[in-house]
């Protein structure tokens, strides 16, 4: 059994199979899930996990090159904004109706606890170098 980093045993594989510009999605709970992509389903309850714990534990395992957001989320949740902001400089917005378009070409998608709107964000993976 690993003793650091993601335990979750569906997580770390998906994680591991990612390659140079896949995307993943970490959503809340609410977030319509496209069909194709591996989906990881974290939720538990309301809240649990948290769209920050998730989105901590993926960005600790990936090099992210690019993300994406809703623009409602500056309005409609400031705090997940806030969040989102911190961890991912040169974060770009789009209308929530096009960042559910856009999340049919996720390779994964990591679904949160999260409860409040617009706790979504895709993740453009780099390389390590």
């Amino acid at each position: 059994m690993k003793r650091t980093g993601i335990l979750n045993a569906a997580l770390a594989g998906a994680i591991a199979r990612l390659g140079h510009t896949d995307e993943v999605l970490i959503c809340d709970s609410g977030m319509p899930i496209p069909p194709g992509a591996q989906v990881v389903d974290l939720a538990f309850l309301p809240g649990i996990p948290s769209f920050a714990d998730v989105l901590d534990g993926v960005l600790a395992e990936i090099v992210v090159e690019g993300a994406i957001a809703a623009q409602e989320v500056r309005s409609a949740n400031p705090e997940c904004a806030d969040l989102l902001t911190d961890r991912l400089p040169g974060l770009s917005y789009v209308p929530h109706e096009r960042l559910k378009a856009l999340s049919g070409g996720c390779r994964v998608i990591v679904r949160t606890g999260e409860a409040r709107p617009y706790a979504n964000v895709i993740l453009r993976c780099g390389v390590p170098f």
